[in-house]
């Protein structure tokens, strides 16, 4: 990288925001010896320090974008919405186009990295017979969530036809960390993400299960384990750093995921395996997928570290201090 790199990241108080600047700061790679961050920053707020710089204010407003992205050299974008439509197209939509407005006139700007996700193609709402490429055509389903990656990817690709700015997407499935894993297969209230197993199979067998520390084995509409993608943070944190100032990432869009998706039927086997926990099949309406990491691994160098053991043997091993309570502020 050249001399003095400066990185604004959006949405920096989120769980990749946090382990990006985390690890940034941590690193001895000569790479990043020097950078320092803007941390664009809303209802929440990060530490600041000698290397991290404040920006406080709503990505939606152009004024706000316009001071965060002056004096940045690379953007890594990851301010985002769910499914609040009175938010998502101020946020993802309007806040990306102030930026790479912004970043199209700055004369140190260098790249932009935005983190979109698999539900710009369907995600396992949609049948996929063959592993999902970066060719595969844009399939959102309903719900404006999945529009907006839709959009987000759109709009990066045109910027790059338009102006060839140099832009990369990394398509990242569910983010996962610490216990996010045990916590998804909970038929508690505290269930993280979806889908809701108690309302799938009743408020009386859930609280069985709960009791029983059953976890469910999510099949398709067919009795079959569903296949679903994931990736660990830390993984994608590699695939950021691995696309910084990279050549090859020069308008680029990339799966980032696991080498395989993890299949329900295998989770449930290794964890009774392991420890001995009762699993219990539950019908859903979602299909299996395979979202294809190659193109990452050719062009990028990079390789993620997580399969499906080692993420459930960090989940279950993970133990919460007092000083640490599960607050989900993006449910996966």
């Amino acid at each position: 990288m050249a001399d003095e790199p400066r990185i604004l990241v959006t949405g920096a108080t989120g769980k990749v925001g946090q382990a990006f600047i985390a690890r940034l700061l941590a690193s001895d790679d000569a790479r990043l010896a020097g950078t320092t961050i803007k941390a664009l920053c809303h209802n929440r707020l990060v530490d600041t320090g000698p290397r991290v710089e404040l920006v406080s204010g709503s990505i939606d407003r152009r004024e706000v974008v316009e001071a965060a992205v002056d004096g940045a050299t690379h953007i890594l974008h990851l301010a985002t919405s769910k499914e609040t439509p009175e938010t998502i197209i101020d946020v993802s939509i309007k806040g990306l186009f102030w930026l790479l407005e912004a970043c199209r006139t700055s004369p140190a700007f260098r790249q932009l990295i935005l983190v979109g996700g698999d539900a710009a193609v369907g995600h396992f709402v949609y049948p996929h017979p063959l592993p999902v490429t970066e060719t595969q055509p844009h399939t959102a389903y309903a719900g404006c969530y999945a529009l907006s990656k839709v959009l987000e990817e759109v709009m990066l690709e045109q910027y790059g036809i338009q102006y060839d700015l140099n832009v990369c997407s990394l398509r990242a499935p569910w983010i996962m960390e610490k216990d996010d894993l045990r916590c998804h297969l909970s038929f508690g209230e505290d269930v993280f993400g979806g889908p809701r197993w108690r309302d799938l199979v009743g408020e009386r067998k859930a609280d069985a299960y709960v009791e029983s520390g059953t976890v469910p084995v999510m099949l398709d509409d067919h009795g079959r384990p569903v296949k679903r993608n994931f990736v660990h943070v830390d993984d994608l944190v590699d695939a950021v750093l691995a696309a910084l100032d990279n050549p090859a990432a020069h308008r680029q869009t990339f799966n980032i995921a696991m080498d395989e998706p993890i299949d329900y039927g295998e989770l449930g086997a290794y964890l009774a395996e392991t420890r001995g926990v009762p699993t219990v099949g539950v019908r859903t309406e979602f299909h299996s997928t395979w979202l294809d990491n190659a193109k990452a691994r050719f062009l990028l160098g990079w390789r993620p570290g997580y399969d499906l053991k080692r993420l459930v043997d960090e989940a279950w091993s993970y133990s919460r201090g007092r000083d640490e309570p599960r607050i989900v502020w993006y449910p996966g």
